[in-house]
Order: structure tokens, then C-alpha cells, then sequence
């Protein structure tokens, strides 16, 4: 039911020493919308079993969706966050001709369900589990909220893309919102202009809802406090599924990276979606991923993972229904996990190409 993927110098490390939570100190969360609800049994076990006494730092580097389940992480009851999350999301329903500014005000509904009465300051004071969400600061027309303008700078960025990522420098600039302590620093062969701000309780919700703000479906957020003046969009537009290395200076040795995903081919950000470019595998040799095998996604409804689309093609009860048992199902990917953890000897590792 579960694939386990591993880089060069990663399957070393497990092969030696076996799957162990001590060897990670960074886990990845990738865009994707409802397609991380595939993750949501691993997700529990991860942070309800596997990290549950954890005391060294564990950085939580998230775009969009990923930034949101960071959040739920880093709080002090983590499977009541993601559950919460999860649930509140699927029980979302839009009408028939949904606006920006309907979708963007459920988006906020959930944040706030999400995070209840103390989670922002469990998340900046959590000396274990450090949130770091990516978010994208939009330049010339990618800024506007004006649809026209807005879809020919996206327009403009696809065939710049497509060109050469490194291109998109002209139109997005890199923002990391994180743990106050963090010292992780974040790298790519494209040279994106990355800046880092202190996740603080005036800006932790606003840059979290700009993390997840895909543009032309939800509003852009402006002027984040403590950052810059700008517009603020989706992490996922840079790093969807990420093409990065992550490093961080306080830990003397080359920490492990887990990465829970919904794909075993990552893109690196979301104009990569339907081009054959490739992640560089450099970047993911000290990476361990955990993918829904091609058996799982059959055996779910319709024989697929949730996405966005299913918004406006399934009617809302079919839906629900539909997502409810998607998230029920991911149960069996945590009791798939649970078992190559304790018997490393038979766990099958797949090298990542």
C-alpha cells in the first residue's frame, strides 16, 4: 500500500542505521490542494507515534497545503490540528459560481478552525517542531488582482518557464516565514531572491493564507506585517513540489529529509506541472519519501486521489462522501509504514530517479 523512496546518501543512512525519527531534521510539505488527503493516516502516525517524543528540532518547510499541515504540526496536539483541518476541509461547499473573494473567506474559516484558541503561539513557541511556510511576492502584472492582467502575467510566467525556470526570477520573489529560531536556509540551482521573516502573531495567519492563495482562485494577500509591501501568492508557484536543498546551520551533521507526497515524480513548482522537466536528483539524495502506491490509489473511489476539479465535478454530498473515505482509507498507509519501521530488514526501498 506504501512505497518508500530514498536518495543515494538516505538509503546509506537507513540501510545502516535503520528507520529511525532521530536521523530527520527536516520534513517537507508539498502544494497540492485535497491531494495531501492521501497523506492523512501518515500525517497522524508521523506525529502522533513516530515524532511524539522527538527533542531535537525538527524543521517543518511547507508551500500551500504543505504550509497548512506545518501548521497543524507544530501545535502542541498535532492529530487534533491535521483532523481538524482535514475534516473542515472536506466538508467545505462553494456556490454553484464560486468568487475569489467566497473561496478566499473559506480558506480563512478553516485557517481559524485550524488554529482555535492558542495555536499561533503554539506554533511560534514550539521549541521542537518549527514551522516554516513558503510564500511567493508577485512582481509587474503576476501582482495584480485586476483577472485580465493577472492571467497574462501567469500566462507570461508559463512561457518563461518553459524557456528556463531560472526566468521566473524577473516575476516572483521567494519569502520563507519562519520559526523565530530557525536557521534553516534554503538553496536552488535557479537562484531565486530568497528572503527570510520571523514568524510573529501579527503575520503568522496572513502568511500562511498567502502560502496557500493560488492566484486567479483566491485573493492575493498585500502588505504582510514585518515583510515588505507587495502582493503575496501561493508557495507552491515557485516550489510545488520543491527542487531545493534545505540546510540548516545549526545542526552539525547532514540531517535526513522525510518527505510524506502523493507522487513519486515531484515537480518543482506549479508551471512544471504538465512539462517532462525533471527534479535534479542531487537535490533529493539525503530525502526519504513516502508515496500512496499505484495499489492504494486503486482501491480508493473512482480509482484516483482527490484534487480540485472534484469541486465542480461531483455534486457536494458525492463528494463529501467520497473525500470522507479517502481520509478514512490512508489509515492502512500508516499500518503500512508502521510495519517497515519495526521490520527495516523487509522493507523495500526504491531508489528516487
Amino acid at each position: 500500500m506504501l512505497d518508500i523512496y530514498a536518495g543515494k546518501t538516505a538509503l546509506k543512512v537507513i540501510r545502516e542505521n535503520g528507520f529511525k525519527q532521530d536521523l530527520f531534521g527536516t520534513f517537507l510539505g508539498a502544494s497540492g490542494g485535497p491531494k495531501w488527503f492521501t497523506l492523512f493516516g501518515l500525517d497522524k502516525y508521523l506525529f502522533g507515534e513516530f515524532f511524539k517524543d522527538r527533542q531535537a528540532e525538527l524543521n517543518l518547510v511547507g508551500s500551500s497545503a504543505g504550509a497548512f499541515r506545518a501548521a497543524c504540526f507544530a501545535q502542541k496536539d498535532p492529530v487534533a490540528a491535521i483532523t481538524r483541518m482535514a475534516h473542515s476541509y472536506a466538508e467545505t461547499v462553494y456556490s454553484s459560481k464560486a468568487t475569489r473573494e467566497e473561496i478566499t473567506e473559506k480558506a480563512i474559516a478553516l485557517l481559524d478552525y485550524m488554529l482555535g484558541e492558542n495555536g499561533i503561539d503554539e506554533i511560534i513557541d514550539n521549541p521542537v517542531f518549527k514551522a516554516h511556510f513558503l510564500v511567493n511576492k508577485s512582481r509587474g502584472l503576476t501582482a495584480s488582482e485586476n483577472k485580465l492582467a493577472l492571467t497574462l502575467g501567469l500566462a507570461k510566467s508559463f512561457v518563461l518557464n518553459k524557456i528556463d525556470r531560472k526566468l521566473l526570477r524577473r516575476q516572483y520573489q521567494r519569502f520563507v516565514f519562519k520559526a523565530p529560531s530557525s536557521q534553516v536556509s534554503i538553496e536552488d540551482y535557479c537562484g531565486f531572491d530568497t528572503r527570510y521573516i520571523n514568524l510573529t502573531r501579527d503575520n503568522l495567519k496572513e502568511s500562511l493564507l498567502a502560502s496557500g492563495s493560488i492566484p486567479l482562485v483566491m485573493e492575493g494577500i498585500k502588505d504582510i506585517p514585518d515583510a515588505p509591501k507587495g502582493m503575496y501568492r501561493d508557495g507552491g508557484i515557485l516550489d510545488y513540489h520543491f527542487d531545493i536543498k534545505v540546510e540548516n546551520k545549526a545542526s552539525k551533521e547532514q540531517d535526513l529529509i522525510l518527505y510524506p507526497h502523493f507522487s513519486a515524480s515531484p515537480k518543482a513548482g506549479w508551471f512544471d506541472k504538465n512539462l517532462k522537466r525533471s527534479i535534479l536528483p542531487e537535490n533529493y539524495d539525503n530525502t526519504v519519501m513516502l508515496v500512496p502506491s499505484d495499489k492504494f490509489i486503486a482501491s480508493l473511489p473512482h480509482g484516483k486521489i482527490p484534487d480540485r476539479t472534484d469541486f465542480t465535478s461531483m455534486a457536494p454530498e458525492k463528494r463529501i462522501r467520497y473525500w470522507k473515505t479517502v481520509l478514512s482509507a490512508t489509515d492502512q498507509l500508516a499500518q503500512a509504514l508502521d510495519q517497515q519501521i519495526n521490520r527495516p530488514e523487509k522493507a523495500e526501498i526504491k531508489p528516487i530517479i
